[in-house]
């Protein structure tokens, strides 16, 4: 005997070992999965849309023309940040990439409310690493867990680049960020990011490489060793109000929420999750086996029953993620932010030397 009190317990309804299948619509994983597919598959139309919106004014107006896509402003978020600190001092919308600081106010508020969700439900980078971990895992039967003493100095990789970066966004005052984001580079920000993809350097070519076949073996490499975004939303996900919670009375010990959690947090030790690397996927609720063991939820008032507590399932986390998302560019559109204000004629001049602009 242990000294842990006896239990009954109740196997999770339609599991086999404890696990959903992923295609049951009650699973979370099914809706993670499908807002994941969404989200990439928009991310995809809109870079393929910016690409030719770009090429209609590279060629003097000679190819198709397509509108811009307001959402290539979420991958802006350097200039999303600048705008935050130029709004915060002069309590306007900034003249030009607005959308990119409405956006990033947005994940933010997502990530206060819902730990880093948007890294696990909404980000297609997120999913892309996600989708490589498994074609790893698929290929070579398991992933590689890098030893402590390695693992929480490259960790920390992230906070170094979010330093550099917030550095870089936020030492301007908001006059400095007016005249740099209303500059030729600052307007045409997004065409040099889709021309550093376009013409890609050896080098940089070199470390995707490595880093996608890292991927294979290291679940999740980039997202938990280098990147700021993470990093930064892992942050504001320390005052999430909605934590995983495990009940310790009917925890049957079986280490399932640990094994199969994607950020190797140990999860069956712990009585709530407060973590920065818990990206709020709910992967470790669904591993385990019995029925309201562990739950995305609020702390639970005292004299309140573990069963009437406000926990999260996947159709509430897609409608809230979603919905914080959708707010945003309501917002955006309906105050006139969704587009900068730049005349063709500016775009005509400015986009044919993008390459030159900045050098």
């Amino acid at each position: 005997m242990t000294g842990k009190k006896r239990v009954r317990w109740q196997r999770r309804p339609g599991t086999t070992g404890g696990k959903l299948p992923w295609n049951d619509w009650r699973n979370a994983s099914t809706w993670r999965k499908a807002t994941q597919l969404l989200l990439l598959a928009t991310n995809i139309y809109i870079g393929i849309t910016f690409y030719f919106w770009v090429r209609y004014y590279e060629s003097g107006g000679a190819s198709l023309f397509v509108a811009r896509p307001g959402g290539i402003e979420g991958w802006l978020p350097i200039a999303g940040l600048m705008n935050i600190k130029y709004t915060l001092e002069t309590g306007l919308l900034p003249p030009i990439h607005a959308a990119s600081m409405l956006l990033l106010v947005a994940f933010i508020a997502i990530s206060l409310l819902l730990k880093k969700s948007f890294c696990s439900w909404l980000c297609p980078v997120g999913t892309i690493s996600e989708l490589i971990g498994d074609a790893g895992k698929t290929l070579f039967g398991r992933h590689i867990t890098l030893p402590r003493w390695l693992d929480i100095p490259l960790r920390g990789l992230k906070y170094l680049l979010l330093s550099f970066f917030l550095y870089i966004a936020l030492s301007m005052p908001a006059q400095g960020i007016q005249y740099f984001l209303t500059s030729a580079y600052g307007i045409i920000i997004d065409v040099k990011m889709l021309d550093f993809f376009r013409h890609i350097g050896s080098a940089t070519l070199i470390c995707v490489v490595v880093l996608t076949v890292v991927s294979l073996f290291v679940r999740n490499a980039w997202c938990r060793y280098l990147c700021p975004y993470g990093a930064l939303l892992g942050l504001f996900s320390l005052f999430s109000p909605f934590k995983i919670r495990r009940n310790a009375d009917s925890c049957i010990d079986c280490g399932k929420c640990a094994k199969n959690c994607p950020s190797n947090i140990p999860v069956d030790k712990l009585i709530q999750v407060r973590t920065v690397e818990c990206s709020g996927c709910m992967t470790c609720v669904e591993s385990c086996p019995v029925a309201s063991t562990l739950t995305f939820s609020l702390q639970t008032p005292p004299g309140k029953t573990e069963k009437r507590q406000t926990a999260l399932t996947g159709v509430v986390m897609t409608a809230l993620t979603l919905g914080i998302l959708f707010a945003a560019i309501g917002f955006a559109v309906y105050s006139d932010a969704w587009e900068s204000p730049v005349p063709d004629s500016l775009y005509f001049r400015i986009i044919p030397q993008a390459r030159m602009i900045g050098h």
